[in-house]
């Protein structure tokens, strides 16, 4: 119960976020992007070194 409060929350906070503030959340969401790409390429260069 109490995690599908949140969760419900934090959906709410994130489309309260984007439609009061967009150009802050495009930052927000391209900086995440940013940095699951690093982790992505770091994961790959980690396997492609491990096999190589």
């Amino acid at each position: 119960m109490v995690k599908k409060v949140l969760t419900w929350l934090g959906i709410a906070f994130l489309i309260f976020f984007i439609a009061f503030n967009p150009s802050s959340a495009a930052a927000v969401f391209e900086s995440l992007g940013g940095t699951i790409a690093d982790i992505a390429r770091g994961f790959g260069a980690f396997f492609t070194d491990l096999v190589a």
